[in-house]
């Protein structure tokens, strides 16, 4: 009676040391970050609980039948990393390591046998004893760990099992920490090139707000992202004249910002009448259409205003854009600047803009915009709208400068300062 209590506390202790033992492995293992890393301790944390005289990974990953590769090895002095030193790994075709390699099953070899003239007889010479893992990745052995021992039928069958079942929940765990790895690498390659895209694109926005007589501007522009489709521009033109664009491309980041430069290009080299808004429009939409926009679904709403500071004439043609926001401080009165507008640009090669002008006095506050203001949602899921942006025109005291604080104060309250979903660009001029 009491040998059997003796045996059966003595198991009881051996299971909970192994348990223990067990759960420290998995704390260790849940730290790594880095898989070269994970993987020394790993294999040194297994030799502790299983009698092992060598170890070698093989791999059939990226190499065609039948070859493979010797990814690790206890007979080198230092571990290699074969993630990073790939080129430096032995790669060997057939023998016996190839032939338990690629016939994806698990096996327990009691009495090693190395055939002369085996390519792999440098990593098995002098074993007896070999368990040979397969690490399976969509239904194949793509890698394989081979246990080995110098005596003969080392290997016990019936934890065999459990040996596959936790070599293959790791390999898992590592081959997701180098997946992972790649794409944080791939993450920080592609916002870098974000970031040069952004760079690029705000370079061809106005570094300065030009000064044009009887009316004072202010702006503000914020991409979704780290480059954007929002565009504004000013075109200085004969007779002291000024041209002043704003438009908007479908859709976020990089491709917009890229017909974004595009339209930028179009706008520039438009020398059939610069002061004409409508044709203005027709250059840039019907090279648009004919080039870069078909059958891409693409498009950019786009509105362009000639402003004569002498007569204080705004004569504008649009093309899908929002309407501006005019606010006649001298009767109160507020109303869209909108008796003309056409198809967005790059939808209808020869559509035609018609035009119209503005007889504006001084104390007007005008607001040009993209939807990315007026489209804000709060944390309700409710708009902006147009009646928000009205209300903030109001106080006809002020200037652009003053218009624009007011505008944004508004903006980041109603959407409690969370950031925007689409790029937005609010331009703001007052009539002098």
């Amino acid at each position: 009676m009491g040998s059997t209590t003796n045996n059966t506390d003595q198991a009881t202790a051996d299971w909970q040391q192994r348990v223990s033992y067990i759960t420290d492995m998995m704390r260790e293992m849940s730290r790594q970050t880095d898989p070269q890393e994970m993987v020394l301790v790993y294999g040194q944390r297994i030799r502790d609980i299983l009698p092992v005289d060598r170890i070698v990974a093989i791999s059939r990953r990226g190499l065609p039948a039948p070859k493979y590769r010797v990814t690790r090895s206890s007979t080198w002095g230092l571990d290699r990393n074969p993630w990073e030193q790939q080129d430096e790994l032995p790669v060997f075709e057939g023998g016996l390591m190839g032939e338990l390699l690629y016939g994806d099953e698990p096996r327990i070899i009691d009495d090693l046998q190395v055939a002369e003239g085996d390519p792999g007889a440098d990593f098995l010479n002098s074993m007896c004893s070999v368990m040979a893992i397969p690490v399976f990745d969509q239904g194949v052995a793509l890698n394989m760990v081979l246990i080995m021992r110098t005596r003969p039928h080392a290997f016990e069958r019936e934890r065999f099992a459990e040996q596959v079942w936790t070599s293959n929940l790791f390999g898992r765990a590592t081959q997701t920490l180098v997946l992972s790895g790649q794409l944080k690498q791939a993450y920080e390659t592609v916002d870098q090139e974000m970031k040069l895209i952004g760079e690029l694109q705000r370079s061809l926005l106005p570094t300065a707000l030009p000064d044009i007589p009887t009316m004072n501007l202010a702006v503000h522009y914020q991409p979704a992202a780290r480059s954007g489709g929002d565009y504004y521009d000013f075109f200085p033109l004969a007779d002291g004249c000024w041209g002043v664009m704003i438009a908007d491309v479908s859709g976020h980041g990089s491709p917009a910002a890229v017909l974004m430069a595009v339209t930028h290009a179009l706008a520039h080299t438009n020398h059939t009448c610069e002061a004409c808004p409508s044709q203005m429009l027709e250059h840039v939409n019907h090279h648009l259409t004919q080039r870069y926009t078909k059958d891409t679904g693409r498009f950019v709403t786009a509105f362009f205003g000639v402003y004569d500071p002498a007569t204080r004439r705004l004569t504008y043609a649009c093309a899908g854009h929002n309407p501006p926001r005019l606010k006649r401080c001298q009767d109160g009165s507020l109303f869209p600047v909108n008796q003309v507008v056409g198809l967005p640009l790059g939808i209808v090669a020869d559509e035609k803009y018609d035009q119209a002008t503005l007889e504006l006095q001084p104390g007007d506050q005008i607001v040009f915009y993209t939807d990315g203001v007026t489209e804000a949602f709060n944390p309700h899921r409710q708009m902006f709208g147009t009646d928000r942006l009205d209300a903030t025109l109001e106080n006809c005291t002020i200037d652009a400068s003053g218009l624009i604080d007011t505008v944004l104060e508004a903006l980041n309250g109603f959407t409690d300062g969370h950031p925007p979903h689409d790029d937005q660009t609010i331009l703001v001029a007052k009539i002098t």
